[in-house]
This record gives C-alpha cells, sequence and structure tokens, in this order.
C-alpha cells in the first residue's frame, strides 16, 4: 500500500501507517508496523482498530483480508482461513477465548491513520 500522508513526525509513540480513506469501511488492510505484521480494519461506525496480521490458527498473515462483521453488537473480524472470529477492540478470539491476537492502540488525526504501542494483553 502506498499512501500520500501530510507532513507528520514520526515518533516512537504514533507512526503514521496510511490515509482512513484507504481503509474500506467493513473490511482491513495490512501494513508494516515497526516490522511487524499489522492488519487495519474499519468497522460500520468508522471505528478503526489494528491487530495482528497473522492468524494463530492458520499461522499465516492473513487477518486483513478476513470478514468484518458484529456478533451481538460486538465488532470481529473472521479469518479468511479458518473462519474464527477474533473481537476487534482486543484481539480476542470469540470461539476460544484462550486465544488472541496482539492488538495496537490506533487514532485517527487529520484523516490520517497512526498506530501507536503494542497493547499488553490484560
Amino acid at each position: 500500500m502506498t499512501a500520500t500522508l501530510p507532513d507528520h513526525t514520526t515518533t516512537d509513540e504514533w507512526e503514521p501507517v496510511c490515509r482512513l480513506e484507504q481503509v474500506p469501511a467493513e473490511a482491513g488492510v495490512a501494513a508494516l508496523v515497526r516490522g511487524e505484521a499489522v492488519a487495519l480494519f474499519r468497522d460500520h461506525r468508522d471505528e478503526v482498530y489494528a491487530l495482528s496480521n497473522v492468524c494463530p490458527f492458520a499461522r499465516a498473515s492473513v487477518l486483513s483480508r478476513g470478514i468484518v462483521g458484529t456478533r451481538s453488537g460486538v465488532p470481529f473480524v473472521a479469518s479468511p482461513m479458518k473462519k474464527q472470529p477474533f473481537r476487534l477492540v482486543d484481539g480476542v478470539c470469540l470461539d476460544d477465548e484462550a486465544v488472541r491476537v496482539d492488538t495496537w492502540d490506533v487514532k485517527v488525526d487529520g484523516g490520517v491513520v497512526l498506530v501507536g504501542a503494542k497493547r499488553t494483553p490484560a
């Protein structure tokens, strides 16, 4: 993905990744953030999330190509390989809560998606 970004200073805290319109609604895109494969998702409410792009079940970098939906009002992405759903907010698998993918802080500033620190599981 190639993005034309406004002048932002990359800091240790937030890294500009792409413009918001480059993340389709109810879909995902892959990006390399600080050497890690990250999947960015935008749900039906225009909320943006950052999860690891690696599906722990398929052991493949594919989550950005998954199907975004909701289950009981909870936004998730279903892995395109084995169909396990992961909550977008915290990366926990809805079918097996012992399994999770890493997540990152993410925000939109001036139409630019910025990825921050990797979150530590609770």
